[in-house]
């Protein structure tokens, strides 16, 4: 294998989703060949169109519960719709796209002895008894509940990552991912930032679940990317054994309430949308936050786009599409 600072060939599931996309321009742009995998359930050909014809990339429509079989230098495994309403609709497709997604790669990674990355969730941590959220804290999840499918499957998907790792010597990077917002998420994925934008653009009411005081922490997408890529690039250990599994949080740790969310949003969008409360969907956690000390201690990372400048940006994005 390859030293993980020099030229790689590497597979993104999921690659043309809102992350996936993102990841892989800063991938052909520092030199990488890459292989973009999706089954477009909730990606889109236009994230990635302006790639097409590109000599360094290549796109493929599979669905990761079935095996693929590529040589690669890295993987990173992000196939999963992630918000509610799409995971909600197909919860049993939901939990096989984690679980047997996660066997698949796993199983492809260890062919080929490639690095793999896992995107996985802050939602492992369910509605936390615990806050800030550190990577050591095991969660509290209802594993019955309408949105077991993504959490359960999420850390079903780590405890596989771990096995592979102990079990195979398989050099795994395991990355709890923080709710994440910027251009390309989907306009009705009912991810909270995306909403109150299309809202406030079209002048509707912004949907408020319960208080409006459940907190959130909203990282800008190229501040995550810069972090998953860091993660990755993590030389591997002496000798060639594995190198940082993980988990790692990787999110902005600066937390604010959906009311304070909705307001942001209506003053910069100069918006007469007017506040709309609705009972608490069940389940929904009412803090999230991340600890990102290992992030930091380990990556040297920290996020540095600011709330209003991300969103800025967003609104910039929603406007033209």
């Amino acid at each position: 294998m390859r030293s993980y600072n020099a030229h790689l060939k590497v597979l993104v599931t999921g690659g043309a989703g809102f992350l996936g996309s993102h990841l892989i321009d800063r991938l052909i742009a520092r030199g990488d060949d890459v292989v973009c995998v999706d089954n477009y359930f909730t990606g889109g050909k236009r994230n990635v169109a302006h790639l097409l014809g590109h000599p360094r990339f290549e796109l493929i429509r599979h669905d990761v519960t079935f095996p693929l079989y590529i040589e690669v230098d890295h993987i990173y495994n992000l196939a999963c719709p992630a918000s509610p309403v799409h995971y909600q609709h197909d919860p049993v497709q939901t939990t096989k796209t984690s679980v047997h997604g996660a066997i698949n790669m796993l199983g492809l990674a260890k062919r080929v002895k490639a690095r793999i990355f896992q995107a996985s969730t802050s939602e492992v941590y369910g509605d936390p008894v615990v806050h800030p959220q550190v990577e050591s804290y095991w969660g509290n999840v209802n594993p019955i509940g309408p949105r077991s499918c993504y959490d359960e499957g999420k850390r079903c998907a780590e405890t596989l990552f771990f096995d592979y790792h102990r079990q195979h010597r398989l050099d795994i990077r395991v990355a709890r991912i923080f709710n994440t917002y910027g251009p390309r998420m989907h306009p009705n994925d009912g991810r909270v930032v995306s909403n109150f934008i299309t809202q406030a653009l079209r002048g509707d009411d912004i949907t408020i679940f319960g208080d409006g005081m459940q907190t959130r922490s909203f990282c800008y997408v190229d501040d995550l990317i810069d972090g998953m890529i860091r993660f990755m690039d993590l030389p591997s250990g002496p000798d060639g054994q594995p190198g940082e599994p993980g988990p790692i949080n990787l999110g902005n740790p600066v937390e604010f309430t959906m009311l304070e969310l909705a307001q942001t949003v209506i003053r910069l969008t100069n918006s007469s949308s007017q506040l709309v409360f609705m009972p608490l969907p069940t389940d929904d956690p009412l803090q999230r936050k991340p600890d990102i000390t290992l992030a930091q201690n380990k990556l040297g990372w920290t996020p540095s786009i600011s709330l209003e400048a991300g969103l800025q940006k967003t609104i910039a994005y929603f406007s033209d599409n």
